[in-house]
């Protein structure tokens, strides 16, 4: 059965009537097709007629005949016979070029709400662009999180305790095809697929000059490193040492760029927390889905922390925050979250099994005097908080049964 993902339609209902360009973004099958078609049945359900929704995926060998932005609008304006309201949905927008002229052009002369998706987080920028600046509302949308992960198990009728699942959703993520497969093998297959048609759809394309396999191998191995410190330099000593091959810093500047437009990366800015401010140094990256960190790790060490920082990062953005890793005198603290000017600070942990790893975590704020709300994150069901600074299971927190306090 199909999840229905509220969290995302809440933030979008609003707008199904409003005039402004409602623009889903996000990774290759992260579900942003889905979520048009569950929008598009809402708004029949609220009696808008059939006739009067117009979809078009430029992914689709149906529409190969649209190769050009006049192709696009012959074909919808064909599908416009009166001055009643119609909703236009157009998936995978960014394949046709120049399409900022036709959403302007559509929006000028009909009467219509306008839907798009897109998997390329630049194809709003540009010079073409400012024909829609201040008439767009854009939506992120992100592989099932882990919550939602529960919730589509169990819609299906398949057993999930989240104490356990947690285990299988730090190693492969949230994609909702994969849960299509039981095997590991499968999943792994698919996933690599998966990457492998990013890479030659969204990056690697007829005019670019990036050679695919250095791309790929380059850029599994900035995947699966997500999290730790960035250094272009030590990434390319490790791939010119491991294939042999000379690879500039310059390029791997360039391939992170490429893989944040496809959605397989987001940045995490530094944050003075003794200044207050965002620090212009070098960033952390953590993966879209770890799934897709998984790929070129043989081995999961469950208690190295990147791939359950990786879930918290992305989950504090599903719920709106702006993520930071704070930066303090003589260390880190691993986010700092904010949301409407209020903020707190988190620290996460795999399992604080021994007094040195409780000093570790909870000491990491021994140093900072700003009241904000401090936590620490791991999976350990006994309550650790103390001094102040409060202990919440990750489970418990990723499920939403506890929340975060912003001051």
């Amino acid at each position: 059965m199909q999840l229905i993902r509220e969290d995302y339609l809440k933030l979008i209902r609003p707008y199904y009537d409003v005039d402004l360009i409602k623009v889903i973004t996000g990774i290759r099958r992260s579900g942003k097709s889905v979520l048009m078609e569950i929008i598009k049945d809402e708004i029949i359900n609220n009696g808008v007629k059939g006739s009067h929704i117009i979809s078009i995926n430029l992914e689709d060998l149906d529409y190969a005949f649209i190769t050009d932005v006049k192709d696009l609008n012959a074909e919808i304006e064909s599908r416009i016979t009166d001055k009643e309201k119609y909703y236009i949905f157009l998936d995978e927008i960014q394949h046709v070029k120049n399409f900022e002229k036709l959403l302007a052009s559509l929006r000028a002369k009909f009467n219509c709400s306008i839907f798009v998706t897109g998997s390329d987080s630049t194809m709003l920028s540009g010079e073409l662009a400012t024909l829609l600046t201040g008439r767009t509302v854009e939506f992120e949308i992100f592989p099932f999180s882990f919550r939602e992960s529960v919730d589509f198990l169990k819609l299906n009728n398949i057993d999930c305790n989240p104490d356990e699942f947690i285990i299988d959703y730090i190693k492969w993520g949230g994609f909702p095809l994969r849960y299509s497969f039981r095997e590991e093998n499968s999943v792994k297959r698919f996933l690599d697929n998966l990457y492998s048609n990013i890479i030659n759809r969204d990056i690697v394309t007829k005019t670019s000059k990036i050679d695919r396999k250095t791309f790929k191998d380059i850029s599994l191995y900035i995947m699966s490193n997500a999290g730790k410190e960035f250094s272009a330099k030590n990434i390319a000593a490790y791939y010119s040492q491991k294939q042999k091959k000379n690879v500039s810093t310059r390029t791997i500047y360039n391939y992170i760029e490429k893989m944040q437009r496809a959605y397989l990366l987001h940045t995490c800015k530094k944050y003075n927390i003794t200044g207050k401010a965002a620090l212009d140094t070098s960033d952390k990256f953590y993966a879209t889905d770890t799934g897709m960190r998984t790929l070129n790790t043989n081995t999961i060490n469950y208690e190295d922390t990147f791939f359950l920082e990786n879930i918290i990062y992305n989950e504090l953005l599903i719920q709106g925050f702006t993520v930071f890793t704070g930066k303090t005198f003589k260390g880190e603290i691993d986010f700092v979250a904010i949301k409407d000017n209020k903020k707190c600070f988190i620290q996460v942990s795999y399992l604080m099994a021994n007094d040195s790893t409780i000093k570790r975590e909870f000491g990491a704020y021994d140093k900072i005097t700003d009241a904000s709300p401090k936590y620490v994150l791991s999976l350990d069901r006994i309550d650790m908080s103390h001094d102040g600074i409060e202990h919440l299971n990750i489970v418990d927190f990723l499920m939403h049964e506890v929340s975060l306090r912003l001051t």
